[in-house]
């Protein structure tokens, strides 16, 4: 089902896949040079209705509105803002989640929204090749649960170099910022996909 939503950046427009016996929500929204197409955010929206939790792929305005480039983060979180009355009007604890630019917009906004935890797939921990740039100050201050999935050879921050914090990472051995790995690599896609899915099952399971 396909929901629009009017915010304050815009329209916004929801792509849910729902749970027949939904315990919890999951938001996720899309990077800055993609949409909800991406291989991770498909591969949760298929696998965790299962679960018991309900997905709803966040397209944001600027995206709806068929623009090439993201916005400001101030207008980024401002999309954000407006589309979670109606992630939060279930009456279920909604987890605030995204891939790169989305994933810095859940931990921005998390406490603020009243997010029950944080997902962020591959956070972009600094820009390539500028690691005097991070942004580990944003996923720290997060301020709930989050739970960070990361590409072993993301040129936005590798595993190794995140810092100690609240917050729990998984490593999907290979894989780059989209988590696509290499031919010649140990495991496949699909299995890097499942290193994603099951990892955040038994995360999410682990809250309660």
């Amino acid at each position: 089902m396909i929901e629009i939503v009017e915010t304050d950046a815009g329209t916004a427009r929801i792509t849910w896949h729902r749970a027949k016996k939904a315990r919890l929500v999951l938001a996720v929204s899309h990077g800055a040079g993609g949409g909800i197409e991406a291989r991770d955010l498909r591969a949760l929206a298929e696998v965790l209705p299962g679960h018991g939790v309900t997905v709803a792929l966040v397209e944001q305005p600027w995206r709806v509105a068929g623009k090439k480039v993201a916005p400001a983060p101030r207008t980024l979180d401002s999309g954000w803002r407006g589309i979670w009355p109606a992630l939060a009007g279930m009456d279920l604890p909604v987890i605030s989640g995204g891939r790169s630019a989305g994933a810095r917009v859940a931990c921005r906004t998390a406490a603020e929204l009243g997010a029950h935890a944080v997902l962020a797939l591959s956070f972009p921990l600094h820009p390539p090749g500028k690691p005097e740039k991070s942004r580990a100050g944003e996923l720290l201050g997060a301020g709930v649960p989050t739970l960070v999935v990361q590409g072993g050879n993301d040129p936005f921050g590798k595993p190794e170099e995140f810092p100690e914090g609240d917050f729990r990472l998984i490593e999907v051995p290979y894989g780059d910022h989209g988590f696509v790995v290499p031919k010649r690599a140990e495991i496949g896609q699909e299995r890097a996909l499942e290193v994603i899915t099951e990892g955040v099952v038994e995360w999410l399971a682990s809250l309660g």
